[in-house]
């Protein structure tokens, strides 16, 4: 989590998304085949600016390109339907906290991470496929 002085508390959540991305951009259930991720900046509980960070093509093993992606970007925090164990660990690893996803689309799933709805996903949250 980033902060710009001692009072404000600035977060970067990244959701998955159908094209082209922003708050009302659909979800996407598999967040290594989205076509990119909305990244939203929240300040206080406040959205403050939304990007959109287009993702690599999925490829066998391709899973850890975009945990390393979303790492550039200074991402806090991903919300996603699913994840395997290896991508998983790879954000564990970078510091970027895995999140159950919520909502049909971006703003949705990103007001239920700022009310504190969605929980934080373990290894025994993972796929196994």
């Amino acid at each position: 989590m980033t902060t710009t002085d001692s009072t404000a508390k600035t977060t970067r959540i990244a959701v998955p998304s159908e094209a082209p991305g922003g708050l009302t951009a659909r979800r996407s259930g598999h967040f290594g085949r989205c076509a990119c991720f909305t990244v939203v900046e929240v300040v206080n509980g406040e959205i403050t600016a939304v990007d959109v960070v287009e993702n690599y093509a999925h490829e066998e093993g391709g899973c850890m390109r975009p945990v390393l992606l979303l790492a550039e970007n200074t991402v806090d925090a991903i919300v996603v339907d699913g994840i395997g164990g290896r991508p998983l660990m790879g954000f564990n690893q970078v510091g970027i906290a895995v999140h159950a996803g919520h909502g049909d689309d971006v703003q949705s799933a990103v007001a239920a991470y700022i009310e504190g709805a969605l929980p934080e996903l373990g290894l025994e949250g993972a796929c196994h496929h």
